[in-house]
């Protein structure tokens, strides 16, 4: 089967009809590729990982530390890329526990066992910029073969990154962006235009009144973007009032605040959240208090296992995903192929996606259990 016939297949059928498939080769390339990504350079990217797995097939699971490649992946990958070694790659994220990024982590450590790397997981458990340039500042002095990192202020990682690249180490950011550092790569969503797109959702179902909108660390590149989108948009609907509230990076913290806001803002029509914790502590906040009853809408961003339950049940009327796996996945890939080539290719901006899910489109997953979407660490999609 060529290139093309493989992309033409997995495009087809990216969606659930896949777990009705007999255990095969095929169906591992239609897991690891998943639903929409595969456009543009995404696609011939993703073709060139599913011909590295060869025959074989194997679980795969997160880790908080490394992810090794399995020998008979490995070898393939070997025998296709011309590589003679075992990369060692750096991932560096802002809230490292957060729920969030448990299928990114399964999407790195999938992409290492395709292709015979490791990767590391490492950073800060709440945006701590300086223990994010810190780690940076390590994986350079081990001299790793590639960082991928999470941009999430406009200066602080200028001097790592190209530090890193002087050391010849190639880095690309995923999640969150900040272009003038001189990453190679951006790997995730347009924030600003998911941000804008939030705003329309919000004003069709609050045409008029108080809105709140809760962002768990303001300024924060990886989500500053989205309600900056969302307050461009609304400012276009004069009948609405938008009152912007912090949250904090730890979601314990965040349904507290969500909750004491909503209980002391009775008069508010509507709870939006333009990150993961966020999102769960508004549908869990409606739910607690009895807010749809009353009329109060909600919504937000991401798929964490209780948000997609509250959002099958009504609690809130959307979420947005933006596909954490292939956030893992693909810089792993860009990283490899840019060592594997000696700097030749390898580095291609992907868009991984703006998709409204509500209580109806949100039910395959959360009737469902996958690493795809951090319900599960074994492959596949199984039944909830």
């Amino acid at each position: 089967m060529s290139k093309e016939d493989i992309v033409h297949e997995a495009i087809e059928r990216l969606e659930w009809d896949e777990r009705k498939q007999d255990d095969s080769p095929l169906k591992k390339l239609h897991q690891v590729t998943r639903r929409t990504a595969l456009t543009g350079a995404a696609a011939g990217m993703a073709a060139l990982a599913l011909e590295a797995c060869g025959s074989s097939s194997s679980s795969s699971s997160p880790s908080s530390t490394a992810s090794a490649a399995t020998s008979s992946s490995g070898s393939s990958a070997a025998s296709i890329f011309g590589v003679t070694q075992s990369y060692k790659f750096t991932m560096v994220n802002h809230v490292t526990t957060n729920v969030f990024f448990t299928p990114t982590q399964s999407g790195a450590a999938d992409a290492c066992k395709l292709l015979g790397c490791s990767y590391q997981w490492t950073g800060s458990q709440t945006s701590n910029v300086s223990e994010m340039v810190n780690s940076i500042n390590t994986a350079v002095t081990a001299g790793v073969n590639g960082i991928a990192t999470s941009l999430i202020d406009p200066t602080a990682f200028n001097k790592p990154v190209q530090a890193a690249l002087a050391a010849k180490i190639p880095v690309v950011a995923y999640n969150a962006d900040e272009p003038t550092t001189g990453r190679l790569a951006y790997i995730g969503q347009d924030l600003l235009v998911s941000g804008q797109e939030m705003g329309a959702q919000i004003a069709s179902l609050v045409p008029s009144g108080d809105v709140a909108l809760f962002i768990a660390t303001p300024g924060a590149a990886n989500i500053q973007p989205r309600i900056d989108g969302a307050l461009q948009t609304l400012k276009t609907h004069p009948s609405i009032t938008t009152h912007v509230v912090a949250t904090g990076a730890a979601v314990p913290a965040e349904l507290t605040v969500i909750n004491s806001y909503a209980v002391g803002h009775p008069n508010t029509k509507g709870l939006f959240a333009v990150d993961a914790g966020s999102t769960q502590g508004v549908a869990q906040t409606i739910q607690k208090l009895g807010l749809g009853k009353k009329g109060v809408k909600g919504g937000g961003y991401d798929l964490t296992p209780i948000t997609e339950q509250l959002l099958a049940a009504g609690y809130i009327q959307f979420t947005i995903d933006q596909q954490p796996y292939l956030q893992g996945f693909f810089p792993i890939l860009e990283l490899y192929l840019y060592n594997a080539s000696q700097g030749l290719t390898g580095p291609a901006d992907v868009d991984t996606g703006l998709k409204f899910l509500n209580k109806t489109t949100v039910v395959p997953y959360s009737s469902t259990k996958s690493e795809y979407e951090g319900t599960s660490t074994t492959p596949g999609v199984q039944k909830a």
